[in-house]
């Protein structure tokens, strides 16, 4: 039998690939547009809301944390069940909590709904990654990656822009709607363009206990460090028992997924080099990732007074960066095929650009702000999705879904832990900024009066309405404030370059993930036939060597055995 060796690139035009995946690209799209839109009017809705910082960085959390508990999951379900009917369960489930949110009535309300947008991103984010690599060859995937994150770029470099407009024009609430129109088009297109092959047949085993136990760990750890230090004392009986849960928790979330049959993170994957460094990796630039889009538009609106337009005009330096880096270096590793140079160099970038966020201030000249996102957004376009190609070109195809699920669940566990713990920083430097810059303030009128009750509550304030005695007060406080969140993220870039000097440089291979599974299949028919040859030969004593049975030998008693027929 003749195994299948014709690489994708070769089976496939690049117009038959474009339309096989235009469904996903519309379908990220509008989970990219969907969050993008709402990002720069963020800071208006909690402020709207009567929100908290706390809360302002819950509502990111909430979406993070679903996101992450859901990922393994679904990649796991890739594995055993129709891939193409959970890719637009989790577009549907995406689109209902956006529409969902765009009518919250209060900032708790809101926290909610965006666990229903992170559950649907979560599949998003896992199954489309693994539906490209079914369809596509490692080798060739970067070039298709690379415009696919062009498209992606597009949708974060519009998002905000479209955001802010709508949120002057016609209100925040608008934005949550914007994506339901693309939602449509990709179910559509899904429908009709996306045909992938199905999974081998075998029991669908969910390890809910697993799911529990991540969720409550994960959870727990959030709340205490969201709140600590606020709403109770670290050495307080509620610090210890929520520490103590959330350490329990984990533990034993890592020992059940020892013993379970179907594990949502399979420990055997960390006997793999290069996926353990990956992850390590993914950690560190996780943090910077999420840091950065939580984080800018507060920068802009809160430290320097810009308008939720004039916000996402501002983030264009930072989508540059990362769009062309994207497209580029993906071109480039399918040309080349080499990868692991650009990955060390993006993470040195990356390294260099959290170190220079570190060092804004409400006042620091926008051309030197455009020069860090820039860098920043390099670094990271040269690294995110090349590590989740390289895993999958180290994985095999069995444990594809597992292992780019798993990827992106580390990644997205540290952003949500990274931005939980820099937003209470952040909370807790501009209350003592604020506080330091008050000492020796007098208010000398009532609208300087009813600003300083309002600064007091804790809520985001609405920067533009503040007394200008005060304003600069805030916009200073937010700015150093939001610097020295960033400086969390620079020990953890570090130890990401550290991680992706160690990966196994191995070559990209030309075959994808379906056209491997055919070949598996092909030898295993081939080795169970050829074992059932050497078992009949064996029970008749036609031929044995040394007591071992050989295929070749099987193969000549029945040729010796037709040509004596014959005579």
């Amino acid at each position: 039998m003749t195994s299948t060796t014709t690489s994708s690139s070769e089976t496939r035009s690049a117009r038959e690939v474009f339309t096989a995946i235009s469904g996903l690209i519309v379908g990220m799209f509008v989970a990219v547009l969907s969050g993008t839109v709402v990002s720069t009017s963020m800071p208006v809705i909690i402020a709207d809301l009567g929100g908290t910082q706390s809360q302002y960085t819950w509502v990111i959390t909430a979406s993070l944390l679903a996101t992450a508990v859901s990922t393994p999951i679904w990649g796991k379900l890739a594995d055993l069940v129709d891939r193409k009917i959970l890719i637009q369960i989790s577009l549907i489930l995406f689109t209902v909590g956006t529409v969902i949110a765009g009518f919250s009535t209060d900032t708790n309300m809101l926290i909610a709904v965006r666990v229903i947008q992170g559950i649907g991103v979560g599949g998003l984010m896992s199954l489309v990654m693994i539906a490209v690599a079914l369809i596509i060859s490692p080798r060739e995937r970067g070039k298709y990656m690379g415009v696919v994150g062009g498209i992606m770029a597009l949708g974060t470099i519009g998002g905000p822009l479209l955001g802010g407009l709508i949120t002057d024009l016609w209100g925040w609430r608008a934005n949550f709607f914007v994506g339901v129109p693309f939602a449509i088009v990709a179910l559509i297109l899904l429908q009709f363009t996306l045909h992938l092959p199905k999974p081998q047949k075998a029991k669908v085993s969910i390890d809910y206990f697993g799911i529990v136990l991540l969720a409550v760990g994960v959870s727990t750890l959030l709340i205490w460090v969201s709140m600590g230090g606020s709403q109770f004392e670290w050495d307080s009986v509620t610090s210890i028992a929520l520490a103590v849960i959330a350490g329990v928790a984990i533990v034993a979330f890592v020992i059940v997924e020892f013993f379970v049959t179907e594990p949502i993170v399979p420990m055997s994957l960390f006997a793999n080099r290069t996926f353990t460094l990956s992850v390590i990796a993914s950690i560190a630039i996780g943090v910077a990732m999420f840091a950065t889009s939580v984080f800018l538009a507060q920068y802009f609106q809160l430290a320097r007074g810009a308008t939720p337009t004039e916000s996402g005009l501002m983030t264009i330096p930072m989508i540059v960066g990362q769009m062309g880096a994207s497209i580029i270096i993906g071109q480039l590793v399918s040309r080349f095929g080499k990868w692991k140079g650009w990955m060390l160099a993006g993470s040195v970038l990356t390294v260099v650009g959290v170190s220079l966020m570190a060092t804004l201030r409400y006042d620091t000249p926008f051309v030197l702000v455009a020069v860090y996102m820039f860098v920043l957004g390099a670094g990271l376009g040269m690294v995110m999705q090349n590590l989740t190609l390289i895993v999958q070109n180290d994985t095999s195809p069995a444990q594809l879904g597992a292992a780019s699920s798993n990827v992106n669940f580390f990644r997205t566990i540290a952003g949500t832990i990274g931005v939980t713990v820099m937003g209470s920083i952040l909370s807790s430097s501009v209350a003592t900024y604020i506080t330091d810059g008050l000492s020796g303030f007098t208010p000398t009128s009532q609208e300087e009066l009813d600003a300083l009750q309002h600064l007091a509550s804790g809520d985001v304030p609405k920067v533009g309405e503040l007394p200008e005695t005060i304003r600069q007060l805030v916009e200073s406080a937010y700015g150093h404030g939001i610097a020295d969140a960033f400086i969390l993220a620079v020990p953890l870039a570090v130890i990401g370059v550290i991680a992706i000097a160690f990966i196994k440089n191995k070559p990209l291979s030309t075959k994808n993930a379906a056209e491997q599974l055919r070949e598996q299949a092909e030898e295993s028919v081939i080795e169970v036939a050829e074992a059932e040859v050497a078992a009949s030969l064996n029970s008749t004593g036609a031929i044995r060597i040394d007591g071992a049975q050989t295929a070749t030998g099987s193969v000549r008693v029945l040729e010796r055995e037709d040509r004596e027929r014959e005579r």
